[in-house]
């Protein structure tokens, strides 16, 4: 018993003295190391849009990508076609970029890399004004491009090269909402309501509430529609799970809870995997009066960066004032989603340069409707618009997603 008691720590350590031997003997090469992170394109990060300033395009400058006759045009914004002087060249340069420009969309590489995929936007005219300067973009690089209209689809274009959708469903509150007409009665025609529209603040507008899951990316927006000039005050009823909201809202408070109640359902009902996008708020530059008050932009001029507030901030009351109370509400609503926020509102103040104005198309149309201080020339902003959102959705595909 005595010397097995001595030998046990022997046999004891024998494995570890034969591990010793054998890493000294054939060593572990090390392990590899992973690259390092790769940094985002121009353009594809989400601060590149809100941080920069607006540069002469660098010489010799591209030629168009597109002309007055794409087929996608709308006549309201083909600025050149309707005898608007063509805009200065320029470009956005993000602060994070050193000096150097946002690229514009390698169209054909776009499609390569979107091949098979569809790309949506859902909301008002605004969505249509980049959808428009994307189709048209896009087509550059497929000439069988068509237009494409299904699903509920107010606009949009296959491109079969790739087989890639884009489309646009029109939904200008978001949510559902339908008209109601008042009893004929002396008392309502005093006050002159017609009628008032029932808002269903958690049900999405049949233009795409059956399309939550057919499109790898997805663009929202909604603000320009919520505001008096559009419905006049009083005719917003809010509901919600079939019951008016008590006490009623008013048009402001109504918009937070649709943002909310609509950021909650996009949440639930889109596929993780897709790219979900909301684009703030396009400022408007009407000066000397509202759209139905003498208000203009005819100017060739961009904004200096300190005229802005002056612009833009709600505290000086002017007319231009509600991009950035509903951009406040957008962002409340969207805090703590994975819903990302691209913020086309700062780059866009500086254009007051860069609207349709009187150049409508129609005979008439600025007697009738006022000027377009609202919408964008194209091309024009909203193709600066495209390059960053090429970006950002090329950075989503490259990282395996969608």
């Amino acid at each position: 018993m005595p010397r097995l008691r001595l030998r046990l720590p022997l046999v004891l350590l024998l494995p570890i003295a034969l591990t010793i031997l054998l890493l000294l003997l054939f060593p572990s090469s090390p392990r590899p190391r992973s690259p390092p992170p790769q940094p985002l394109p121009c353009g594809a990060a989400l601060s590149d849009a809100a941080d920069g300033r607006w540069v002469p395009t660098p010489s010799p400058a591209p030629p168009p990508l597109y002309s007055p006759s794409c087929l996608f045009h709308r006549n309201a914004w083909n600025c050149l076609r309707n005898g608007r002087p063509q805009l200065a060249a320029l470009s956005w340069a993000p602060t994070r970029c050193g000096g150097a420009v946002v690229p514009r969309i390698d169209a054909a590489g776009f499609l390569a890399a979107a091949r098979g995929r569809r790309i949506g936007l859902v909301g008002d005219s605004l969505s249509e004004n980049l959808v428009v300067a994307l189709l048209c973009a896009l087509r550059s690089a497929d000439d069988g491009a068509r237009k494409w209209k299904r699903r509920g689809a107010w606009r949009g274009g296959y491109f079969p090269k790739e087989d890639v959708i884009v489309a646009y469903h029109r939904a200008v509150l978001l949510a559902k909402y339908t008209w109601h007409p008042v009893e004929n009665s002396e008392e309502d025609r005093k006050d002159g309501i017609k009628g008032t529209y029932r808002v269903d603040v958690d049900i999405p507008a049949n233009d795409w509430i059956n399309v939550t899951k057919f499109y790898d990316v997805l663009i929202f927006n909604t603000g320009h529609w919520w505001d008096t000039y559009k419905f006049p005050k009083d005719t917003l009823v809010f509901y919600k799970g079939g019951k008016p909201i008590e006490p009623p809202l008013d048009i402001h408070s109504g918009l937070k809870v649709v943002l909310k109640s609509i950021a909650s359902y996009i949440e639930r009902e889109v596929p993780r995997k897709t790219l979900k996008l909301w684009r703030t708020q396009s400022p408007r530059h009407f000066y000397g009066g509202e759209w139905d008050h003498n208000g203009s932009c005819v100017s060739d001029r961009l904004l200096e960066e300190h005229e802005l507030n002056s612009w833009f901030d709600p505290r000086f009351g002017g007319v231009n004032k509600e991009a950035r109370m509903v951009n406040l509400a957008i962002q409340e609503a969207l805090a703590g989603s994975e819903i990302q926020l691209l913020n086309l509102t700062y780059m866009s103040e500086f254009r007051a340069d860069a609207h349709p104005a009187i150049w409508l198309g129609k005979k008439d149309a600025v007697a009738v409707y006022g000027q377009d201080c609202m919408h964008w020339c194209l091309p024009g902003v909203p193709d600066t618009w495209v390059d960053i959102l090429a970006a950002q959705i090329l950075h989503h595909f490259k990282q395996g997603k969608g």
